[in-house]
């Protein structure tokens, strides 16, 4: 496919129907090529651009820089390409972008990402968080339905940093107590029957803490599902919404053969797993990696290198057109 067609198609996923996107989306599943990785980041103008700068619409072309078009708004009078304003933007190698987002799909880590696409240890994690950044903020906004809501524990890492207040960890490393601890950092996971989910790095496990991160997720209407913790009971209230606690520590599991927080666990425990490969992950890029596996969970079997390239651009509308059967 020449690059024009590449270029062409993307910009007009919306119009597409069913067997186009079928088509597309087998394309997509082949190797890119540079060609193709410039008219894919061009397509995230659309066919009229606009200036990022002021919005304005009255634009004249201003030669190219490493083969993408610019553009000078004759409103503003300043320069853009495609990638003004993203994460993306100045960034060099852009023929190893593909190549690096499928080390992503793998889940490989930054050393064996950057021994495959034959860059430095250095901008391979640069890469890493600056590709992280936009999906690391995408995630459902508002529940229904059975919504159910748990939280998981990561050791606290000051992985990277030269100054410990503690004798370091060895790949990871074990908390120095069992069970729940100050060296624990708990994340509120919170998923509704449809799948939708979304996560919080919590500072304590405290109901103003919960609360505060669950509440604006779920709609008045849901049904909560939670385990036996008196701080769900206490948020539930407050918030006038239904609330079906599970006694786990109790035996039970399921009540009224609906009510159950299975779903949350398992999303949990994936999570973990896929987590361990990491041997422990900085707590300050957290946030990045559950970023990173919720891009994955959503994407599921349809995960290529381009669907995760286009949610580092935020392009989150053409990923739901592209993975819609």
């Amino acid at each position: 496919m020449k690059s024009t067609e590449f270029k062409a198609w993307a910009e007009s996923i919306e119009r597409m129907s069913r067997d186009q996107r079928d088509k597309l989306r087998k394309r997509l599943e082949g190797k890119e090529n540079a060609d193709e990785t410039i008219a894919l980041i061009e397509s995230n103008q659309g066919s009229k651009p606009v200036c990022p700068h002021c919005q304005g619409t009255g634009l004249y072309r201003w030669g190219k820089v490493s083969n993408l078009q610019r553009y000078r708004c004759r409103q503003c009078n300043r320069t853009f390409n495609a990638l003004t304003g993203t994460p993306l933007a100045r960034l060099r190698y852009k023929d190893k972008w593909f190549e690096y987002e499928q080390a992503m799909v793998q889940g490989l880590s930054i050393r064996k990402s950057a021994k495959n696409c034959a860059i430095s240890n250095k901008t391979s994690f640069k890469w890493r968080h600056l590709f992280l950044q936009l999906p690391a903020t995408c995630q459902s906004r508002k529940m229904n339905g059975i919504v159910e809501a748990d939280e998981t524990y990561f050791l606290e890492s000051f992985k990277g940093q030269r100054q410990l207040s503690r004798p370091a960890r060895k790949r990871g490393g074990k908390a120095a107590k069992k069970g729940t601890s100050k060296e624990q950092v708990p994340v509120l996971v919170v998923r509704d029957r449809h799948g939708e989910t979304a996560d919080c790095i919590l500072h304590d496990t405290s109901a103003r803490q919960i609360g505060s991160a669950l509440i604006p997720l779920v709609n008045k209407d849901v049904i909560l599902c939670t385990d036996g913790l008196p701080t769900y009971r206490l948020i539930a209230r407050q918030a006038n919404i239904v609330h079906r606690p599970v006694n786990i520590a109790a035996g039970h599991r399921i009540i009224n053969g609906i009510y159950h927080i299975q779903n949350v666990n398992a999303y949990g425990s994936r999570l973990k797993q896929w987590m361990r490969r990491f041997n422990g992950v900085a707590t300050r890029y957290l946030k990045n990696y559950l970023g990173w596996y919720r891009m994955i969970e959503r994407l599921g079997q349809s995960i290529t290198p381009t669907l995760c390239f286009l949610s580092s651009l935020g392009k989150i509308r053409q990923i739901q057109l592209l993975t819609t059967t």
